[in-house]
C-alpha cells in the first residue's frame, strides 16, 4: 500500500516495539525477590498493569508530573490488591524499578524480523514518550537501537504525544515529509491521531486485538507490516 510513498518509518517503542508488560513484569518479580515481599505477582501485575496506563495517560496531558507518576503508579496498585507498605518503601521500589526495567530485552512477536526486512529500504526512527534516562539502556540491551536513524522523546521535546509539537521536531530532526512518512504504534489517540493531525500516514498495531475504529487500518500482528512496506 505505501512501498511506493513512504521514505520514513517512525515507530513508538513501548507495546509496539519493547515488550513492556514482559519486561515490566520481570522487574517486578526480581525486585520483590531481592526485598523479600510475599506477594501474588501474577494478581500485582495485573491491577499495574491497568493503574499503569491510567497513571500515564494523566503523565501524557499534564496533570501530574513525572516523579508523582512513578510514586502513585506503585501506590495505587498496592492499595488496590490491600497490601500495606511504607511511602519510603514505595520511592525505594520507585527507584529500583526504574534502574531494572532496562535490564530485561524482549520484543514484542516479530520486531526484530520487521526491523530486519524495513532497514535496508526505509529509514527508521522511535518516537517515545518514555523517560530519556533509560531510553538508550532499553534500546541497546534489547539489541535494536541500531536500526534507528533518530530517537526522540517526550523529554528532548518538552511536551508529549499527541502534541504536534513532538512529531513536528521528529520531522525537523529526520528531514522528513509528513505525506512521505508511516508513523506505527499501539495508542490510538497519542500515536495514531497524534501523528495523523500532521499529516503522517498512520498504522495502528493493536496487538490485543481491542480496537475499532475508522482512523486508519489496524494491524494485530507486527509480521504484517510487510504487506504495507
Amino acid at each position: 500500500m505505501y512501498k511506493n510513498q513512504i521514505v520514513d518509518v517512525f515507530f513508538d517503542l513501548y507495546h509496539t516495539l519493547w515488550d513492556f508488560e514482559k519486561n515490566s513484569a520481570l522487574t517486578f518479580e526480581k525486585l520483590f525477590s531481592y526485598y523479600k515481599i510475599d506477594i501474588n505477582l501474577p494478581n500485582f501485575i495485573k491491577a499495574y498493569s491497568r493503574i499503569n496506563r491510567e497513571y500515564w495517560k494523566l503523565y501524557r496531558e499534564g496533570n501530574i508530573q513525572k516523579e508523582e507518576l512513578r510514586h502513585q503508579r506503585l501506590r495505587t496498585t498496592f492499595d488496590s490488591i490491600e497490601y500495606s507498605v511504607s511511602p519510603d518503601f514505595i520511592d525505594t521500589l520507585a527507584d529500583g524499578y526504574i534502574e531494572h526495567l532496562g535490564s530485561f530485552d524482549h520484543l514484542l512477536p516479530h520486531a526484530l524480523e520487521i526491523l530486519e526486512y524495513l532497514k535496508p529500504k526505509y529509514r527508521l526512527h522511535i518516537i517515545t514518550n518514555g523517560f530519556q534516562e533509560i531510553q538508550d539502556k532499553k534500546m541497546t540491551n534489547a539489541k535494536i537501537k541500531g536500526y534507528f536513524d533518530q530517537i526522540v522523546n517526550a523529554e528532548m521535546a518538552g511536551v508529549k504525544k499527541p502534541h504536534p509539537l513532538i512529531f513536528q521536531m521528529a520531522l525537523d530532526r529526520t528531514g522528513a515529509e509528513p505525506q512521505r512518512s508511516l508513523m506505527i504504534g499501539d495508542d490510538l489517540e497519542a500515536d495514531i491521531l497524534g501523528a495523523k493531525a500532521l499529516g503522517f500516514n498512520v498504522l495502528h498495531f493493536n496487538q490485543d486485538n481491542t480496537s475499532r475504529h475508522d482512523h486508519c487500518d489496524i494491524i494485530n500482528d507486527l509480521y504484517e507490516i510487510k504487506a504495507y512496506l
